[in-house]
């Protein structure tokens, strides 16, 4: 047993976090991310049962973001025929990063669809939730201690 480390983060993921190095990216999937296809030769992780959002917040409590880019925080941005849905979970995503991080939501950015599908293939991992939010994917850059 460890001390100190999100009831959500696996021994799995815990790995994957440690693993990472300076600049090394990882996914946070919603329901309807095709992680599998998208992370063809990277590694999927699972965490069925939990929210992209407590993923997010257990991932940052324990994962400084990259500092020597100007977004380390990419979420994926609303399709032009959905311009008009509203997107609640992104302000759960910014809440969550301002809480974890002084400079707060200036290091969120948003990136189209297609372009964070391209964005994920390079990633280190991917990690795949039950998240039901509609554009409720994100991609974190990691930093230095």
């Amino acid at each position: 047993m460890l001390r100190h480390i999100p009831d959500c983060i696996s021994p799995e993921l815990l790995k994957v976090l440690h693993e990472m190095g300076h600049g090394d990216r990882i996914v946070i999937g919603d329901a309807n991310f095709p992680a599998k296809s998208v992370s063809k030769g990277n590694m999927n992780i699972r965490c069925d049962g939990h929210r992209a959002t407590e993923i997010l917040d257990a991932i940052l409590e324990l994962m400084p973001l990259d500092e020597f880019v100007e977004k380390p925080v990419l979420i994926m941005d609303k399709s032009a025929q959905h311009k008009e849905l509203e997107t609640p979970v992104w302000d759960e995503f910014k809440n969550i990063v301002i809480k974890h991080n002084d400079k707060g939501e200036g290091m969120v950015g948003f990136i189209d669809r297609f372009a964070f599908y391209e964005e994920a293939k390079k990633a280190y991992a991917t990690i795949s939730t039950t998240e039901k939010a509609f554009y409720a994917c994100i991609i974190l850059q990691k930093g230095c201690l």
